[in-house]
């Protein structure tokens, strides 16, 4: 198992299951997912896995949009 397999694990997991939470730790599982998202991408491209390269984008975007809803804008903590 190669480096960015372990970071995927290490970072995509606690990712998911810190979004689906209630309390305010859900606004750290947008950052987690969107620091693994080069880890996806490299590991796709590094394979020829196309789908999940553009996936993977996809991903990012969904990531950044979290980020930019619990990090940036202020009003969307308190909804």
């Amino acid at each position: 198992m190669g480096y960015s397999q372990i970071g995927i694990i290490l970072l995509s997991c606690p990712a998911i299951w810190l979004v689906s939470r209630k309390d305010k730790w859900k606004r750290w599982g947008y950052i987690l997912g969107l620091c693994g998202q080069p880890l996806w991408l490299y590991s796709s491209i590094e394979n020829g896995q196309w789908g999940i390269a553009i996936l993977s984008l996809w991903y990012t975007y969904a990531w950044g949009q979290g980020v930019y809803n619990y990090w940036i804008k202020e009003e969307s903590l308190n909804e």
